[in-house]
């Protein structure tokens, strides 16, 4: 017999919500569709495991996200009205309700994106990331499952910037006692998106994002990922090992606008020196490649002081050529499954991949792609590439003699 939702059909908050149905679930907790009978609208209502409530890394997670969130008013960044704790213990976040499908769900149900089309919605997500940024807020868990497409406004593909679980606050963000999560060396995110900075468990800063956020556009416009690789691991490596397949092997049937493989490379650049400095300036870049109605609509979501910087920054090639190197593309599709570790520079002090956050949607059940992979499997692999590293070192060593 299965258990009844212990939320589902309750009032909570001294009566303020009454939560209807839950519309998503993972491993920390549940997101639930709620009616506000004062304001008679929906909310969606994030809340947290209560078995959760004596970890203190997660519920400090819980609440970062809470507090990233509750200060940005972008009009691309999901809305959060109240969070605390409830009677029971457990966290909550009330957040505006959202009726629509993220962009990992898009793809998988529509194919690869009209390149016009994914470039107008990136254009938002950089102009709420650009807000979060000039705010000290760096989301670092950007993939297409933390973008959610909705109708408001007239606006048919008007994008939500989701999940800010993983980001980092800056200190004059923090509350006193904050417990702080972002030590170097630590690695949180989503192997197939993240930065090779990241990769490295290096100190971050808004241009991490701004490389996640071209690597989701790459996905957007081919349907595929920039890389082939067979694990979470080996993807970590090929971030910061390997250039991307170029977007002509990748998606030979497909065009693009002219100038497009040049901005992704210089966004996917290695060095963060070497990428576009900033969302606003990474969004005008997109603008020029297809300044179009629907594209020059997004163009609004941009702070007006951004786009002034932007404008000012001299143009610098990320590579010594403007396209992405040809890639020996042998698999086709990538598949993103648990599997060996591929090898490589790695650092093996490697300790956490974390990827249990929530995000609200109108289905039923949460999607639960690219999991993460458990600290204990980390740190075992970890150790073994260390070794496989060190082992290399000796036999250099050996064979210079």
């Amino acid at each position: 017999m299965r258990q009844q939702d212990p939320y589902v059909g309750r009032e909570i908050l001294t009566g303020q919500f009454r939560v209807l149905e839950r519309i998503g679930s993972g491993g920390m907790g549940a997101v639930y569709k709620a009616h506000q009978p004062s304001m008679d609208r929906f909310v969606a209502v994030k809340i947290l495991h209560s078995k959760f409530t004596n970890r203190k890394d997660l519920v400090s997670r819980f609440r970062r996200e809470a507090r990233a969130m509750s200060h940005l008013t972008h009009p691309n960044t999901a809305k959060v009205f109240l969070y605390g704790q409830l009677d029971d213990g457990a966290c909550y976040i009330v957040m505006e309700y959202l009726e629509g499908k993220n962009l990992g769900q898009v793809v998988r149900h529509e194919g690869p994106m009209n390149p016009t089309r994914a470039i107008a919605v990136l254009i938002q997500a950089c102009g709420a990331l650009e807000e979060a940024h000039q705010k000290g807020i760096i989301h670092r868990d950007l993939k297409p499952e933390n973008i959610f497409l909705c109708k408001q406004g007239g606006i048919e593909d008007f994008a939500k910037v989701l999940d800010f679980g993983l980001a980092k606050v800056s200190e004059r963000e923090m509350q006193p006692g904050s417990l702080i999560l972002t030590q170097e060396g630590m690695v949180f995110g989503t192997p197939e998106f993240m930065s090779p900075e990241q990769a490295q468990g290096k100190t971050l800063d808004p241009r991490s994002d701004v490389y996640s956020l071209a690597v989701i556009l790459y996905e957007l416009v081919t349907g595929k990922l920039p890389f082939d690789a067979r694990s979470p691991m080996e993807y970590i490596t090929l971030h910061v090992q390997a250039e991307p397949i170029s977007l002509s092997r990748r998606a030979p049937d497909r065009s693009f606008p002219p100038g497009l493989e040049g901005v992704l490379a210089r966004a996917m650049a290695k060095e963060p020196e070497q990428r576009f400095q900033s969302a606003g300036e990474f969004a005008s870049a997109l603008h020029a490649l297809a300044p179009d109605a629907e594209v020059l609509q997004a163009m609004s979501a941009i702070p007006d002081n951004s786009v002034a910087l932007a404008a000012t920054v001299p143009a610098r090639p990320a590579m010594a050529r403007s396209d992405f190197p040809p890639t020996p593309d042998t698999s086709g599709q990538v598949q993103a499954q648990p599997g060996s570790a591929g090898q490589g520079a790695v650092p093996g002090h490697i300790q956490a991949l974390a990827n249990q956050g929530i995000s609200h949607e109108k289905t039923a059940v949460l999607a639960q792609a690219r999991p993460g992979l458990p600290t204990g499997a980390l740190i075992a692999i970890g150790v073994l590439i260390g070794l496989l590293i060190a082992l290399a070192g000796y036999g250099l060593l050996a064979s210079g003699r």
